[in-house]
């Protein structure tokens, strides 16, 4: 087993995200260092490389592009490295512990022992297999968000826009909103999601599918009590209308993956669109934020 791994800021973690997805044809996984800020995205392909030395190159070449369209940003390390198979499952249990999201979830691998609060939901998810395991900020915020938002007694419906690993749709379904629907563009993502939803046994209620958010209809004939949309700020700016169409009045918006320069500029985008933002989090150089659609009076 090899890993490639590329050590990125936040302005080159989405492109190294798509670079290793490209190169390899597996999902990258990505680690957010909470003490360090650090970020490293990684891809294990086990099957042997066909010329580790040409792969460095291109790869290389591929990288050096990127400091040019993001000015001022430090290039992003490369590093190619054999990797022995139970090295490997160990690296991952050192470095993915359990996560707690307040009092209503717990986010653990499948190899922890770790025993949830009485009340508290468990989402099993192995990071090796993932997209997203909950422990980077932009997930992270909206899974507390996720989790503030569910009333109990209640019947609520969420969409999950870009659902990645299916992480936020998997947590929704264990906090009991109903129905729980989630779609992404990479088919993938698609076959991750699915098994990790297979995984934590709600696979008849999470169902991910293949869409586009750029290519859905204009106005939507189904609207949303609860929707979650961790993409990249150009494309909710590019989608911030079409986005708004599907929630319901009162509903709320949870909008992450959004670079701390990025993010008035997207906010003054949605209030433009009619929404309020109701909290923001800061943590790094990340912001996301919780938008409220007024209720019709």
């Amino acid at each position: 087993m090899w890993q490639v791994s590329i050590t990125a800021s936040p302005e080159t973690e989405a492109a190294a995200v798509q670079l290793l997805q490209h190169a390899f044809r597996l999902p990258a996984a990505v680690y957010c260092d909470a003490r360090t800020g650090k970020t490293t995205v990684s891809a294990y392909p086990s099957s042997p490389l066909p010329n580790p030395r040409l792969l460095r190159a291109d790869l290389r070449r591929a990288l050096r592009r990127l400091p040019r369209a993001n000015p001022g940003v430090r290039s992003p390390r490369l590093i190619v490295k054999k990797l022995p198979r139970q090295n490997w499952a160990h690296s991952w249990k050192r470095h993915f512990q359990p996560l707690q999201i307040g009092r209503r979830l717990l986010i653990k691998p499948g190899w922890s022992r770790r025993r949830p609060r009485p009340g508290q939901r468990v989402v099993r998810l192995d990071p090796g297999l993932s997209f997203g395991t909950g422990h980077h900020p932009t997930t992270s915020f909206c899974l507390q968000q996720l989790a503030a938002a569910r009333r109990q007694g209640t019947r609520q419906s969420f969409l999950d826009i870009g659902t990645g690993s299916g992480i936020l749709a998997i947590a929704a379904a264990k906090l009991g909103y109903s129905p729980v629907h989630a779609f992404d563009s990479d088919p993938e993502s698609i076959r991750v999601s699915r098994q990790n939803a297979k995984n934590n046994r709600v696979q008849h209620r999470v169902q991910p599918r293949r869409r586009d958010l750029t290519r859905l209809p204009a106005q939507s004939r189904r609207q949303w009590d609860v929707i979650c949309a961790n993409l990249l700020a150009d494309l909710l700016a590019g989608q911030a209308q079409k986005i708004r169409d599907l929630l319901k009045p009162g509903g709320q918006l949870i909008l992450a993956g959004i670079l701390r320069s990025e993010f008035r500029g997207l906010r003054n985008i949605f209030l433009t669109a009619g929404l309020t933002l109701a909290e923001s989090g800061v943590n790094k150089d990340w912001q996301s934020g919780r938008f409220v659609l007024a209720p019709i009076e």
